[in-house]
């Protein structure tokens, strides 16, 4: 487990093979609203989404005081990473977390000189936290944005 020497009641820790209802459910709470507001918050799709591409090696948890308030996948690819999920809960969200774990995932691909890739939905909050983290948008879906943090 990593805990942060300045937020000591952060901390990241592996995800198993059993954490997936838990994560799944930090999941649906997270992006709620997000989906809502564009029509397309649908359960079992989400369920779906995260089933096909759970892997647990590459996941960890968020813990805030030990309690677990969000998660983070990040997957190894030729290319670079890819941030497939980062989520945290409605309850600890706009408080830092979101900030100090992408800090974390970026000092780790930067000390590899990896770039990282995320896809966002479009009109999320989420954008506007990505590009204010150094990721530049390269390209537009139907419904997701996808952007690029270059390797340092």
């Amino acid at each position: 487990m990593s805990a942060s020497p300045d937020r000591p009641e952060l901390a990241l820790s592996p995800a198993g093979d059993g954490d997936f209802e838990a994560l799944m459910s930090l999941r649906l709470a997270a992006m709620r609203e997000s989906l809502e507001r564009l029509g397309r918050f649908d359960p079992q799709r989400a369920r779906e989404r995260l089933s096909r591409g759970y892997q647990p090696a590459h996941t960890r948890h968020i813990l805030r005081g030990g309690e677990l308030v969000g998660f983070v996948v990040v997957v190894p690819r030729e290319d670079g990473w890819q941030l497939d999920h980062l989520y945290v809960h409605p309850s600890a969200q706009r408080e830092g977390v979101g900030s100090w774990v992408l800090e974390q995932v970026l000092a780790e691909a930067d000390a590899v000189h990896m770039p990282v890739s995320v896809t966002a939905l479009k009109y999320s909050d989420a954008n506007r936290f990505y590009q204010r983290h150094g990721f530049e948008l390269q390209a537009e879906g139907e419904w997701d944005w996808f952007y690029l943090r270059a390797a340092r």
